[in-house]
């Protein structure tokens, strides 16, 4: 009889849908035992408990030949007849609109015209300045996870979340391998020695040191090489990577001594490197082969707990082969 003094209470207190949603046994039971004692009252109620709590309509299963609910309003109605729509085909005409009179003779900017795939994308309009283009919807796209085809470890891996551009991990060569670009190139002739000059950017934040070392004779990975190129041999110390570094006025440089003849300039994270070039082809392209030696910390959470005479950063020495395409060798002059 408890449970009768308990529901009147709490019917009383408008409080019936804490009361359902606890008494997960007896709902069934207890909900039809309110409605006969309390007759309409609680009908309201147990519609919305029964929308609340039960199963959704998509999970429950569909009765043999009843209607599907997302099609229900597009049957016809009683009385109604079926009326056929007759699409009438293209026809040429004889008459077409006059092209404009500077049509010929004013200048084409190729930026306000569109391209065929654009054209395409759009073949209800077909517009044919930048101008008429119409925003279109974005195609579903699927975010995908990467692994390692060797081990097998997640290198890539997104958020869930369809609205978040971040990942959950991303461990790309890019992020931690320095970069190296080519900032200057001078006219490269044929068995003339010239000075091109590098650029070299640690992506990470600690200190890293690199080696540029020459290929070997007989080295298997260079065969595109068509030129004589000497790096510098001493070790090169690369700044870690700091975002805040550019606007913090107040911040010491660091005194890494360079020398001169090496290194033309230091910013950041970035060290601009001299290195010489002696082509050996008289036509082609310029391409140098050199070795990229580099220290790596691996600043991530270990999978397994560290012990205590074990460091969990320890520093491991990383060789890449890079190749430069520094372009064509300049004819000799006649």
């Amino acid at each position: 009889m408890h449970i009768w003094r308990l529901a009147r209470l709490l019917l009383k207190k408008k409080k019936i849908l804490v009361l359902l949603s606890f008494l997960t046994v007896p709902l069934f039971c207890l909900k039809c035992t309110l409605r006969v004692h309390f007759g309409n009252a609680s009908q309201q109620h147990t519609i919305h408990v029964a929308e609340k709590y039960g199963r959704g309509t998509r999970l429950q299963r569909q009765r043999p030949g009843a209607p599907i609910a997302p099609l229900a309003g597009l049957t016809l109605k009683e009385g109604e007849d079926q009326k056929e729509m007759k699409i009438e085909p293209a026809q040429a005409v004889d008459e077409v609109e006059p092209l404009p009179e500077d049509y010929y003779t004013r200048p084409i900017n190729l930026t306000e015209v569109t391209t065929l795939d654009q054209r395409l994308l759009q073949p209800d309009f077909q517009p044919i300045c930048a101008s008429q283009l119409h925003p279109r919807h974005k195609h579903l796209l699927i975010k995908r996870s990467l692994r390692c085809r060797k081990c097998e470890h997640n290198l890539s891996k997104p958020e869930f979340n369809p609205t978040s551009i971040k990942f959950k991990i991303q461990l790309v060569a890019l992020s931690y391998i320095p970069e190296v670009r080519i900032m200057s190139i001078p006219n490269l002739r044929h068995m003339k020695e010239s000075q091109v000059l590098l650029t070299l950017t640690n992506p990470v934040e600690n200190l890293t040191h690199l080696t540029l070392i020459p290929c070997e004779d007989g080295d298997p990975y260079d065969i595109n090489s068509t030129a004589k190129v000497i790096v510098p041999t001493k070790e090169l110390v690369l700044a870690g990577k700091d975002a805040a570094a550019e606007y913090d006025e107040l911040a010491e440089p660091q005194d890494f001594q360079d020398d001169p003849d090496v290194v033309a300039f230091r910013k950041a994270n970035k060290v601009g490197v001299f290195i010489k070039v002696t082509p050996l082809q008289e036509k082609g392209k310029v391409i140098v082969s050199f070795k990229l030696k580099h220290d790596f910390r691996n600043l991530a959470a270990p999978m397994r707990p560290v012990e205590d005479n074990e460091s969990s950063s320890e520093a491991v020495c990383l060789s890449h082969h890079v190749e430069l395409d520094l372009g064509p060798v300049v004819p000799p002059a006649l």
